[in-house]
């Protein structure tokens, strides 16, 4: 059997044992009527979800059909499936998740993140915790020296890619501050098309043009990037010109939510 077949069979699998687990009266229906069907019918998912019960059927029999990303999440919505399992969907159908949410569990910007980039605080080189958004949400002291105080910060103004565009400590401390910013924002743009729904990080975009010219350019220029291990410049206040190498964290519990822990460059 090949992977596509296996993966159309074992979504119509799935589908059908997620059907027959809920109940008619929770979403609204009538129990009797001599109902046979543990469950729901295919039918009622079908109008349920907006679709054709034809359209239905053929997906649980493992058709050779492609579902879109918004008929698996208004199908996870009737089916009422958990985030673990919305996810799966998506991977079966996709090979990737779209618009992945937290995963159930502590919160890891706050009960999570918070503490662990505390444990590493005597560290001698930055860590910190930084969101979607590119907010940083957390540091060790060590950021203080390579990077910024950026305790001495409005809150609003606490964000990474803000920092290197209009602080001048940030072409101080990296001598590539170009590159870096360039690097950035070009992985920056390959991270949003994963949350097309977050209005916030529209406005952010607006935010930054307006008040950055190089940011208004290289956004028009659509360079993308995914994250990777990569090396950085720094001229530290004592040790003078210093490189790292820089690895990001991610936790599949919060996507939104990346540790970046840096190190030194082996001789």
């Amino acid at each position: 059997m090949s992977g596509d077949n296996w993966s159309r069979q074992e979504l119509a699998r799935f589908l059908r044992s997620r059907r027959a687990r809920v109940m008619p009266e929770q979403v609204g229906l009538p129990t009797g009527g001599g109902r046979r069907t543990k469950g729901l019918r295919r039918e009622e998912v079908a109008v349920l979800a907006g679709l054709s019960p034809t359209w239905y059927t053929y997906l649980e029999q493992g058709r050779d059909i492609k579902p879109s990303v918004q008929v698996l999440d208004s199908l996870a919505r009737v089916l009422d499936l958990s985030e673990d399992e919305r996810r799966y969907i998506h991977t079966l159908v996709h090979g990737q998740v779209t618009n992945p949410q937290p995963l159930d569990g502590p919160a890891w910007s706050g009960e999570v993140m918070g503490p662990l980039v505390g444990l590493m605080n005597d560290s001698e080189y930055p860590v910190y915790a930084t969101d979607i958004h590119c907010n940083l949400t957390a540091w060790n002291r060590a950021c203080t020296e390579w990077y910024d105080d950026w305790a001495g910060y409005c809150p609003e103004h606490r964000n990474m890619l803000r920092w290197l565009l209009v602080s001048p400590k940030a072409k101080e401390r990296l001598p590539d501050w170009e590159r870096v910013t360039t690097d950035v924002v070009a992985r920056w743009r390959s991270e949003l098309a994963k949350w097309p729904h977050d209005e916030g990080l529209t406005a952010r975009v607006a935010e930054f043009a307006r008040i950055s010219p190089l940011f208004a350019t290289l956004w028009r220029r659509h360079d993308v990037q995914e994250h990777r291990t990569i090396t950085r410049r720094f001229r530290h206040p004592k040790r003078g010109l210093h490189t790292l190498r820089m690895a990001l964290l991610v936790t599949p519990d919060e996507p939104m939510i990346g540790l970046v822990i840096h190190f030194p460059v082996p001789a």
